[in-house]
């Protein structure tokens, strides 16, 4: 079983990007994550799941779990700890949805 770490060194190069927004159903931000130390992780899982899966819901939240890999068990047992994967958690939960815009550095 692989870690977070192991996991991001798979994932696409996201440098030329400073920020994400996810834009809920009604087209409003829900959040915003943006691409500097203690959210890139987060970054990259986005949007790798993002381009997947064409925005991120149920499915690509399921897959971003698995990536997120010992960070999801912690939020898991820590709720608001970790508030990206508390919206991929709830977006099972609630079969929500988001689509997803990047912006450069």
């Amino acid at each position: 079983m692989t870690n977070f770490a192991e996991n991001l060194e798979k994932l696409e190069n996201v440098d030329a990007f400073g920020l994400m927004k996810l834009f809920g159903e009604d087209g409003e931000v829900t959040a915003v994550i943006e691409n500097k130390p203690g959210s890139s992780g987060s970054f990259r899982v986005y949007y790798h799941v993002a381009l997947k899966w064409g925005g991120v819901g149920p499915k690509a939240a399921q897959e971003a779990l698995v990536l997120f890999a010992e960070h999801a068990e912690d939020a898991r047992a820590h709720p608001g700890r970790h508030p990206n994967i508390d919206r991929l958690l709830q977006s099972i939960e609630h079969n929500t949805y988001y689509s997803v815009r990047c912006y450069p550095a």
